[in-house]
């Protein structure tokens, strides 16, 4: 990550970990379209964490395919977000996108914070009350060129039907309404 994003996210990573203090089990929950930069807040989120660091979980590491991001994301809520919640073993049941099928099972041990990021974190967390929302986003083109280029061409064939896919799952959600930290990144 370049200086310049650094500064540009360092208000926000502030305020998520100010809201995260005052948690029993802290959640956050980082939202937003593809090529927004979830990723990249996401891992100076666990850079920036002070002590032991939360465990990562990117969402579309669930999400059974292309069109599957609200299936994925539902199956988070019950095994994974409560179990964290309730300070017990989660579980991510993770998607082989190479083989297009289920892959392993990965337990998620309690006992530190948990950062969900990814398209349909909002609806994976959507009972977790206290858990910190963050929303980012970013134009269009920037997106989809962030997208595109990131993932050297494997994605190409697969953008317009995954921003339908998004575009569905934030009408239907509501998630760019609820309350959250709201970053915005133009370049």
């Amino acid at each position: 990550m370049n200086a310049e994003r650094a500064l540009t996210l360092r208000p926000a990573l502030d305020a998520v970990l100010r809201a995260a203090r005052a948690r029993r089990h802290p959640l956050v929950l980082v939202d937003g379209p593809s090529g927004a930069g979830k990723s990249t807040f996401a891992a100076s989120l666990v850079a920036a964490w002070p002590g032991r660091p939360p465990s990562l979980v990117r969402v579309d590491e669930a999400i059974p395919g292309w069109r599957g991001l609200r299936r994925g994301a539902d199956a988070l809520g019950p095994r994974l977000v409560r179990p964290h919640g309730a300070g017990l073993v989660g579980a991510l049941d993770r998607w082989d996108w190479h083989a297009d099928r289920r892959g392993a099972v990965e337990r998620v041990p309690p006992g530190r914070p948990l950062v969900l990021e990814g398209c349909g974190a909002f609806l994976a967390g959507v009972d977790a009350t206290d858990a910190v929302r963050v929303w980012l986003d970013a134009p269009y083109e920037t997106r989809r060129d962030r997208a595109l280029e990131r993932d050297q061409g494997a994605f190409d064939d697969f953008w317009t039907a995954w921003e339908s896919d998004w575009r569905r799952y934030r009408r239907q959600s509501g998630a760019a309404r609820r309350p959250a930290i709201r970053v915005r990144l133009a370049a």
